[in-house]
């Protein structure tokens, strides 16, 4: 299974103009497109944010920016766990379409990424923070350059105080709580961007509050009346939310907030089994991350766009990390020639402009049937460091290429031997339909439940509504297979 090389992209154009044209066209279209800066928590809750009063945390900056701005009250990571979402919110694909099905997976080279689509309507792209979607060693074929971004100060996963980041490459010891040493390098370029008068693409993906948490002194005393692992946990979450303030105030005092879309989310719910007394909201869902209940899912999501959303607004219409890319590519008017296909994705442009009434098509999920792959970040990074003071560049490259068709092809097989395994669940509407499968007997059972009147899912409907599951299961089951095919690389 060796997929092609990858696929071109070109901005939309109406005809086939000439060349002059189409650049008075793709000067005008990168003059009057948006900035964009994307970020992403690292397994921050849905209840973990102060608006919702549903946990201890204080958001004092996400609480504005979801008083003023839209605010998404169904919002879903593609995944319960944080590679496979990141990877949907480069590509507008469920991430096991490109074989990234846990923690640690990569990326596809032959996916086309939202970097690389804007870079051809003239933004300038750059990734800070966690990767997490191979290695950040320059000569990986899915290090954050090989992925379509310009510039790139990023780990590949997790980091708290002081972090050792790559920059283009090039290992480099940083002085600081994290958060706030990525919101500072993602500010150099913003600045840089602004001064041009060039649109851009800031990805910045924190790596708070994954555990272990390690707060500022400041931060901690914040949560000073519960025990130290609470404390560092939200300590960690009251600075991811300063160093969105400090995004903020750089882009009103550069006087370009009104031409920004600023996208917050969340990668997954909090980390679990809650059993453990782990600290982290899910804001009274079911469940916590690597689960497909609500609590694993359901993240925080907020879009600010002054010159777009002058209003606040909130929604209840279900979206997701996969919307994401092709809502910016609506947005900025680009269109990718022999895009893979599906997407599975909407574009929520109408939504942003009060014009969306429900969501044109159901939500697929399915996780839980390969085995993650351990990262760490100083230790790699530490490695790299080592070898580039020699003169060489010998990083581990994790085997991207090699890991990643040996888990599609091993993949491929274990659905052809055992069928659907894992755990599934699909989203049409107020409704929602789990597909349990038990790994030891095979034995499978679903779930149904009404998210409006039970959002907690803890009243199983199905028995009541049996033509309603019967037609969730065919669509759900449906979309699994397109999945299938997908992994066996039939969308490039």
């Amino acid at each position: 299974m060796t997929p092609p090389p990858r696929l071109s992209i070109r901005p939309t154009i109406p005809t086939a103009l000439a060349v002059l044209l189409f650049c008075v066209f793709m000067l005008r279209a990168a003059a009057a497109a948006p900035n964009i800066i994307l970020c992403m928590a690292d397994d921050q809750g849905w209840g973990d944010v102060g608006y919702y009063n549903k946990s201890i945390a204080k958001t004092p900056v996400l609480d504005a920016m979801a008083a003023s701005s839209l605010r998404f009250d169904r919002f879903y990571a593609a995944a319960p766990v944080c590679s496979p979402t990141r990877g949907s919110v480069l590509t507008g694909r469920h991430p096991n379409r490109f074989a990234c099905f846990e923690w640690g997976h990569s990326l596809r080279p032959e996916e086309v990424t939202i970097a690389e689509a804007l870079k051809t309507a003239g933004y300038a792209t750059g990734h800070f923070g966690k990767w997490h979607l191979g290695s950040v060693n320059a000569r990986s074929d899915v290090s954050p350059g090989a992925s379509g971004f310009d510039t790139w100060f990023s780990s590949p996963n997790f980091y708290d105080l002081n972090p050792l980041m790559s920059e283009n490459g090039r290992v480099v010891q940083t002085q600081g709580e994290g958060s706030e040493v990525t919101a500072a390098a993602a500010i150099k370029f913003i600045q840089s961007c602004a001064k041009k008068k060039q649109p851009f693409l800031a990805v910045v993906w924190f790596g708070s509050p994954h555990n272990p948490h390690a707060a500022l002194e400041k931060d901690r005393q914040l949560y000073a009346d519960q025990p130290l692992a609470v404390q560092n946990y939200y300590g960690e979450i009251t600075a991811l939310d300063r160093s969105v303030g400090m995004l903020r105030e750089e882009l009103r005092r550069l006087k370009i907030a009104d031409d920004t879309l600023f996208w917050y989310t969340s990668d997954n719910g909090p980390q679990g089994p809650a059993r453990r007394n782990r600290p982290g909201s899910s804001g009274g869902l079911r469940d916590r991350k690597n689960t497909l209940y609500e609590g694993g899912i359901r993240v925080p999501a907020i879009i600010e766009w002054p010159a777009k959303i002058s209003k606040p607004r909130t929604t209840s219409i279900p979206c997701n990390t996969v919307d994401i890319y092709p809502t910016l590519l609506d947005i900025v008017g680009v269109r990718v020639d022999g895009q893979p296909q599906p997407l599975d994705g909407v574009s929520l442009a109408p939504l942003l402009a009060g014009k969306m009434k429900q969501r044109p098509k159901p939500m697929g999920f399915w996780a839980n049937f390969s085995r993650g792959q351990g990262v760490r970040s100083h230790a790699l990074l530490e490695i790299l460091a080592e070898s580039q003071a020699a003169g060489k560049d010998d990083l581990p490259l994790m085997n991207d290429a090699a890991n990643r068709e040996s888990r599609a092809v091993g993949q491929l097989q274990v659905f052809a031997q055992q069928g659907l395994v894992g755990q599934a669940a699909w989203i049409d509407g107020d409704f929602k339909l789990h597909r349990r499968r038990q790994a030891k007997t095979g034995k499978v059972t679903y779930e149904l439940y009404d998210l409006h009147t039970d959002p907690a899912e803890a009243n199983n409907i199905a028995g009541q509504m049996p033509k309603r599951v019967e037609a969730m299961k065919k669509g759900l089951e449906a979309w699994q297979r397109s999945v299938i095919r997908s992994v066996d690389g039939q969308d490039y």
